[in-house]
């Protein structure tokens, strides 16, 4: 938008007014235009803590994902992400919150359902019973 607004000979303060920003964010935003082209637009670099998912963990979780909990050692039969980040965590010595696990998975085309509960009854007329139930809520 800025760069068009340009190209019609508009001022900085004009095109400020059109973007909502201030007219030395858009100024800075022509500059970088004018001193690089278009990869002078791009976001530079964010700050902050590097990336702690090591390509041993990654590789480690995409193993043990595959692997029953039981053959592990460990006293469910499946898992869910947070069981996964807490095994990963006592395995490796590294916490990564189950959104990190989640994402590692769904890029790996891997997904962790919910575990789902099967309701069932000693009563060797419970399927009989069950049937008859959800027909009569039906009519």
């Amino acid at each position: 938008m800025i760069l068009l607004a340009v190209e019609e000979k508009m001022t900085a303060p004009q095109i400020a007014k059109i973007v909502r920003q201030n007219e030395q964010t858009v100024r800075r935003w022509i500059q970088r235009f004018n001193a690089e082209g278009i990869t002078g637009l791009s976001d530079e670099p964010k700050s902050g803590a590097p990336k702690q998912v090591t390509d041993g963990y990654r590789e480690r979780l995409l193993v043990v994902v595959r692997r029953r909990p039981r053959s592990l050692e460990q006293p469910y039969s499946l898992w869910t992400l947070q069981r996964l980040a807490n095994f990963m965590a006592e395995e490796t010595g590294l916490r990564f919150s189950t959104e990190t696990v989640r994402l590692i998975l769904k890029a790996n085309d891997i997904v962790i359902s919910r575990p789902q509960h099967k309701v069932s009854s000693p009563d060797p007329e419970y399927e009989v019973k069950k049937r008859r139930l959800k027909n009569n809520a039906t009519t």
